[in-house]
């Protein structure tokens, strides 16, 4: 079973910027494919951005495609978030998801949440 702890969520203004870390142990990181969910209050789970096992290969929400970038450090064992020009509707809590095989759909590993909250 895969071990998930995010952080780097926060407060942030219209336009800003943050990025998100998931932590990885307990298993071959390298073997696993890792996501970004979000859900936001009274709404369904949604994937942000996913990541192959290597890197190379993402994919991204309609909604975020430009302005956030999934990417992974198999070494430091961590997945990362980079989210730019936020807007108040990216407004969550966001979940780090670890599967083996490709997204969607989720695999059983999630981390603890990390709340994003965008407002002026």
């Amino acid at each position: 079973q895969v071990q998930l702890v995010e952080s780097g969520g926060g407060l942030v203004q219209p336009g800003g910027s943050l990025r998100l870390s998931c932590a990885a142990s307990g298993v071959i990181f390298r073997n696993y494919a890792m996501a970004w969910y979000r859900q936001a209050p009274g709404k369904q789970r949604e994937l942000v951005a996913a990541t192959g096992r290597s890197g190379l290969t993402t994919t991204y929400a309609d909604s975020v495609k430009g302005r956030f970038t999934i990417s992974r450090d198999n070494a430091k064992i961590t997945v990362y978030l980079e989210m730019n020009n936020l807007r108040p509707e990216d407004t969550a809590v966001y979940y780090c998801n670890a599967k083996l095989g490709s997204y969607p759909p989720p695999g059983n590993s999630w981390g603890q949440g990390t709340q994003v909250t965008v407002s002026s």
